[in-house]
């Protein structure tokens, strides 16, 4: 079976959710991790989007050879 993640904007949305799946006998587990955790690993995400990761020498290497190459062009 899939797992689905819920964000409730606000209290009042969680305790509607929490009370449907009470209803309806539906086993949901809350989080074990704090929100504001959450929120940072969500935001330095949104940071990472576009970066250039360079593992090793070659990847480097190969990194400045092509902005080199560009500039050229």
């Amino acid at each position: 079976m899939e797992a689905l993640t819920i964000h409730p904007q606000n209290s009042e949305q969680l305790e509607a959710i929490k009370s449907v799946l009470k209803a309806m006998k539906i086993p949901f587990d809350k989080s074990p991790y704090n929100p504001e955790y959450l929120r940072k690993i969500q935001e330095s995400e949104k940071n990472q989007e576009g970066a250039v990761i360079l593992r090793c020498e070659e990847d480097i290497s190969d990194y400045f050879k092509n902005l080199e190459s560009d500039v050229q062009d």
